[in-house]
């Protein structure tokens, strides 16, 4: 059984064996949780994002897919990049979202990682209302079958912390 539990902080700061970015598609780095990890974490995971454009991700990392890379300077042992859907009025994309956590817990299987810090995937730039944001993540990590121990949900601000609160109970 996997224990979920509710962090308010810095995910560059979290000790855990892998933490989760919110990429884009480009992997090369971008603004909230990607820039921040990108800058914190170094060269390092910029190389090796690099190198995966230059072999099997020509194209980029499509929404609801999940890959990983050292952590570089950063307290954990991985990182794990996934893209987020942008949220729509029009089109319901929380398959998409529920695909990102599914999909990184894989790859954390797949690492033997037993503790991962997870943000508010697309709750930030993307836009993703934070409730619904937050009811996906824990509905979706609870139902998932995954060899991983702890889920830490990092949340840096007081809406995203209110809102995981409500849902972690």
């Amino acid at each position: 059984m996997t224990t979920l539990v509710r962090v308010r902080g810095d995910i560059t700061e979290q000790h855990t064996d892998a933490i989760v970015n919110a990429a884009n598609s480009s992997l090369l780095g971008g603004g909230g949780v990607d820039g921040a990890i990108h800058r914190r974490g170094g060269p390092e995971i910029l190389a090796e994002c690099r190198a995966l454009r230059a072999s099997r991700l020509g194209r980029g990392l499509p929404a609801g897919r999940a890959v990983a890379t050292t952590a570089g300077r950063l307290p954990a042992r991985w990182v794990i990049h996934t893209v987020g859907p942008v949220h729509s009025a029009t089109e319901d994309r929380s398959e998409l979202l529920a695909s990102c956590y599914r999909a990184s817990l894989r790859v954390a299987d797949e690492l033997g990682a037993r503790t991962v810090a997870f943000p508010a995937v697309s709750a930030g730039v993307y836009r993703w209302p934070l409730d619904d944001a937050a009811r996906i993540a824990v509905e979706t990590v609870r139902a998932a079958r995954t060899r991983v121990e702890e889920v830490r949900f990092v949340l840096f601000g007081e809406a995203a912390d209110a809102a995981f609160a409500a849902r972690l109970g």
